[in-house]
C-alpha cells in the first residue's frame, strides 16, 4: 500500500537535504563517492522521482517542473565538481550559493505539490 502523499513528500525533502549535504561535504574535501552527486538517476531524490514521484504525481505540472529542476541542480553540481577537480576549490565552494537557490526552488515545488494534493483530497 502506498504511503500517504505527505509522507512521500517528506521523504523527498529528506533525500533532497541529503544531496545538498553530500555536495557540500565533497567540496570541503570529504572524498565521498561523487556518483550520487553527478548522476540524477543515482541520487536518492532522483530515484524517488522515478519510483514514486512520476508514478503517483505525474498529473500535476509541478512534478514535471520538479524533475526538470532536479536535473538542473545536478548540472550545476557537476560544474562545481569539475571546478573542484581542476583545483579551483574556492570557486566551487562559492558556487554553492547557486545550488542553494535551486534547492530552495525545489523545496518550494515540493510544498506546492503537497498543497495541491491536499486540495485534491488525497
Amino acid at each position: 500500500m502506498p504511503r500517504p502523499f505527505k509522507e512521500e513528500l517528506d521523504a523527498a525533502r529528506l533525500k533532497h537535504v541529503l544531496f545538498k549535504s553530500k555536495l557540500r561535504s565533497y567540496l570541503y574535501g570529504s572524498g565521498i563517492d561523487d556518483a550520487p552527486i553527478r548522476d540524477p538517476r543515482v541520487c536518492a531524490l532522483g530515484q524517488w522521482i522515478e519510483q514514486i514521484g512520476r508514478p503517483q504525481f505525474r498529473h500535476l505540472p509541478e512534478m514535471q517542473q520538479l524533475d526538470e529542476l532536479h536535473e538542473e541542480m545536478h548540472r550545476e553540481a557537476n560544474r562545481l565538481l569539475d571546478l573542484y577537480g581542476a583545483g579551483r576549490r574556492d570557486e566551487a565552494v562559492a558556487g554553492l550559493s547557486g545550488v542553494n537557490r535551486l534547492a530552495d526552488m525545489l523545496t518550494d515545488l515540493l510544498d506546492t505539490l503537497e498543497a495541491k494534493l491536499r486540495t485534491e483530497g488525497r
